[in-house]
């Protein structure tokens, strides 16, 4: 009976343990959804930790390191307030940097310029502070994605997109929704990565609202273009699949990059 009690009152304890620590908020962590970079342009790996108290953490007395894994050396390592990249890998030369301005408000994300298809993988940012230490670790996916240009010759519609990866799917819908035939044509270059041109295989019709929708793993964009005699108008609108398998997808209205694309975050 007696071994019985200590059984049970160790598992007690255990649980109230697990309970207390999973309730405290970690010291280092990444905030918002994970990210997806665009093959050529920068991207950001969310990090921040804790500080002292409201920009009251000295910047000399933080060290952040940024590292990858699989690859040997570091991405950055920022030390007594001057980047310290003696065992850089070079893969990352002149790419990658923080913000040490950010640092007193808990704000280590790492800047990635350039982003190329290989750079996908896991990251581990690493902080040390005089109110704490931790680590936490970033997955970027990398894909190509562009928004659709539409060309309108005697009542065939065309769309193209320049910069696509990985290889999508096409499909076009009318403004009731019901799906259209159309020819899919993809041209890839020496880094694989996918041009698209896709035309309707039926004429359309003046004032009508016609959508091709293109998606991958990563990246879905979806494109609404309304004919008139006087040509097309469309946009580009991106949605990005961050979520697990069988997990639903939220959409989050970020802002207009340019014209006529528009980019959404799941």
């Amino acid at each position: 009976m007696i071994i019985l009690i200590f059984i049970v009152s160790g598992l007690i304890i255990l649980i109230l343990s697990l309970a207390f620590t999973g309730s405290q908020t970690p010291f280092v962590d990444t905030p918002g959804a994970p990210a997806v970079g665009n093959v050529g342009e920068d991207v950001r790996l969310g990090c921040r930790f804790r500080p002292s108290g409201p920009g009251a953490e000295p910047a000399d007395a933080v060290s952040v390191t940024w590292e990858r894994a699989g690859l040997s050396g570091v991405v950055f390592r920022y030390r007594n307030r001057a980047a310290q990249l003696q065992d850089q890998n070079p893969r990352f030369r002149d790419r990658a940097q923080i913000f040490p301005g950010l640092l007193p408000s808990g704000n280590a994300s790492l800047l990635l310029r350039r982003v190329e298809l290989r750079d996908a993988g896991l990251y581990r940012c690493s902080v040390s502070a005089p109110s704490g230490r931790g680590t936490v670790s970033v997955r970027l996916r990398v894909a190509a994605y562009s928004p659709l240009s539409f060309t309108l010759k005697e009542q065939n519609l065309t769309a193209e997109a320049q910069r696509w990866y990985p290889k999508p799917s096409v499909s076009w819908s009318d403004h009731e929704g019901r799906p259209l035939n159309a020819s899919r044509r993809f041209f890839n270059n020496s880094a694989g990565i996918f041009r698209v041109v896709t035309t309707l295989l039926d004429l359309v019709r003046y004032d009508d609202t016609y959508t091709c929708l293109i998606s991958n793993d990563l990246v879905t964009s979806v494109s609404p273009a309304t004919v008139t005699e006087r040509g097309v108008t469309a946009r580009t609108y991106f949605t990005f699949n961050l979520s697990p398998p069988l997990m639903p997808l939220h959409l989050v209205f970020i802002a207009p990059l340019h014209l006529g694309a528009y980019y959404l975050l799941t």
